[in-house]
């Protein structure tokens, strides 16, 4: 995974409840076997006219320069329903590495932790802020996503804060997942292992 530290670019706000993983990225586009090209297959439903591949341009995504969104701003139970991990791949393929919300569903949470997208947890009247002020400036300010300090500056230039787990947060910072934060500690795993020997042999004795 790539590390997320600080994130500044185009906002897309969209300000619908309970985005389902089947709008995000519909059955019918998860069948191949490859973790590739679910980019262009984004909110396909809502995305294209139907039956087509010809873009709507209604829809915020298709509209100069939110098609360059970076950050995505929702509204509030984003990503529910099943566990399709490629609603998750299709929004970074997209080129989106952050959505704001008020709330998500838990494992599309999960999923967007363990591949590097940052979910952020605003509180229902800071979310709605940031919707108002993204639509009102029609894309011409970016918002601007901290890590580090768990921060989200708004286009009008004020901040808010937002907590993440202590784990999540040094996952998303290191572009690692659990096993690989594992591994970094290999050094103090080993430390602890030959202490343990010394203390109780009989443990690691072998027939």
């Amino acid at each position: 995974m790539t590390p997320f530290l600080r994130l500044e670019g185009v906002a897309a706000p969209m300000p619908i409840d309970n985005v389902d993983t089947d709008a995000i990225i519909p059955s019918r586009e998860t069948q191949s076997v490859v973790r590739t090209g679910y980019g262009e297959k984004l909110f396909a439903n809502w995305r294209y006219r139907p039956g087509t591949r010809e873009p709507d341009p209604a829809f915020v995504l298709n509209q100069p320069p939110f098609d360059q969104a970076r950050i995505l701003v929702a509204a509030r139970n984003f990503g529910c329903g099943s566990s399709r991990e490629a609603a998750v791949w299709a929004l970074q393929q997209f080129g989106i590495a952050c959505v704001i919300a008020e709330s998500f569903g838990a494992i599309f949470r999960n999923n967007c932790v363990r591949n590097g997208l940052l979910p952020v947890s605003l509180s229902l009247p800071e979310v709605q802020r940031l919707l108002d002020e993204l639509q009102k400036a029609g894309g011409a300010r970016r918002m601007d996503v901290d890590l580090e300090a768990c921060r989200v500056r708004a286009p009008g230039g004020a901040e808010f804060a937002f907590r993440i787990g202590a784990l999540e947060r040094e996952m998303l910072l290191k572009g690692a997942d659990e096993i690989a934060l594992t591994l970094s500690r290999r050094a103090q795993i080993e430390a602890f292992r030959d202490r343990d020997r010394r203390a109780r042999p009989w443990v690691y004795a072998t027939a």
